[in-house]
């Protein structure tokens, strides 16, 4: 039996079962769906794209996977370089792992670890931001702050090592003058924040994260598994303000295989650097540098070069604050876009109370979660179809509200 994510197995409605999908379509056996979620924010270039169904194809003809551990690759090697040569500044060292939460581990391990080799045990606190999300394994759901996971609170007591601050620049300025000399990092999802409800925040704020990092020796690490390539409107926000470590992931393969990133810069590689063994970084996962997940990513970071990806983002960008403009309603706190991002943020979750089922009958795939609908789509949408997508969200306010849909939480 599938035991599936975020939902209470007892309650939970039947998923909808894909036989196909093709652009920006998923199809069920009775209905044709614009996928509004790109698969949790991945499909950037749309489904079953010849260029990338052709890379996994030939990489498999020759061999799918090898251990990175004594072995290597030209398809590890040529991703490695690309990204060396993509990425801003002196991001060249890139560490590989099959999913965002896990590189965001490696992270949290390498910040550590960099002091550690220095001698210096007393940086042992992580500075991370209210509404954070990081991904779910235990590290990462310690450092974020979805309130999902506040079990962890309520079995372990109060964190001691992670420090949750707001993103006003008060509030920043106070926390490292506090807590500089115990913190190894600073961790932001940089702009938007995804999972913790699709907050969006000003450029200042890591501007000034950057010259505090600087002023008091702490490494910032930028979570972009979700923002990277383009979501926010910038290719990457790491292009706007330099971090220590980048975190890549989701739309790094186009959703075709799971892979994630983790690159640090000069600073940060010299640190495990050396002669002494247990200074080395101890990670390892099996599936690490996959050969299939390097050949489609590194086709995928063609498509996006050669697509003009930007202007495309910039013209969903365009197109959405169009139509959302004026959207109105007594339960809407508030409505947010940015780049291939919008938010329409609910004063109650029930008023979201079954749209997703509202959404499939008008041929749209939507998956709302607490208080926010929202809508992330594939860069290769038309205007048609996105027009379609931001209709549908808008009809269900347009509606009258009823109290007899089951409440779908979701992620």
């Amino acid at each position: 039996m599938i035991w599936y994510p975020y939902q209470q197995m007892k309650t939970m409605k039947a998923p909808y079962e894909i036989i196909d999908a093709e652009g920006v379509y998923l199809y069920t056996k009775n209905q044709k769906l614009i996928d509004s979620v790109s698969s949790w924010w991945s499909v950037i270039h749309g489904y079953k794209h010849p260029v990338l169904t052709e890379a996994i194809k030939s990489q498999a003809d020759c061999f799918s996977h090898v251990m990175l551990g004594g072995l290597t690759h030209e398809p590890v090697r040529k991703l490695a370089e690309k990204l060396e040569e993509w990425l801003p500044g002196d991001l060249d060292y890139c560490f590989f792992s099959d999913s965002g939460s896990v590189a965001v581990e490696v992270a949290l391990k390498m910040a550590l670890q960099y002091y550690v080799n220095r001698g210096d045990w007393k940086r042992t606190k992580v500075l991370s931001l209210t509404h954070a999300y990081h991904g779910d394994t235990f590290k990462t759901m310690e450092v974020g702050d979805d309130e999902d996971y506040h079990f962890i609170l309520e079995a372990y007591g109060e964190k001691k090592d992670v420090i949750h601050i707001p993103t006003r620049i008060d509030s920043l300025d106070e926390a490292f003058a506090r807590c500089h000399e115990e913190l190894n990092c600073f961790i932001v999802e940089p702009l938007l924040q995804g999972a913790g409800g699709m907050r969006m925040y000003d450029i200042s704020f890591l501007r000034r994260a950057r010259e505090l990092c600087d002023q008091y020796g702490v490494l910032l690490v930028f979570d972009e598994v979700a923002t990277g390539f383009g979501r926010t409107g910038n290719r990457f926000v790491a292009d706007l303000v330099r971090p220590d470590i980048l975190v890549l992931g989701k739309a790094l393969t186009g959703g075709y295989i799971g892979h994630a990133a983790t690159i640090a810069n000069h600073k940060v590689y010299e640190g495990f650097y050396g002669d002494a063994p247990e200074k080395a970084l101890m990670h390892g996962p099996t599936f690490m540098g996959n050969a299939l997940a390097c050949s489609v990513a590194l086709k995928s970071i063609e498509l996006f070069e050669e697509g003009d990806y930007l202007s495309r983002i910039r013209r969903i960008e365009e197109i959405t604050k169009r139509e959302m403009a004026g959207l109105e309603h007594e339960q809407i706190r508030e409505v947010r876009v940015m780049g291939g991002c919008v938010c329409v943020e609910v004063k109650d979750g029930v008023a979201l109370q079954g749209y997703q089922q509202f959404a499939y009958e008008r041929g749209v795939f939507s998956r709302p979660f607490l208080n926010y609908l929202y809508a992330m789509v594939p860069y290769v949408i038309t205007e048609e179809e996105l027009v379609q997508v931001l209709g549908v969200m808008k009809e269900w306010f347009a509606r009258p509200f009823s109290n007899d849909c089951i409440l779908e939480k979701s992620r």
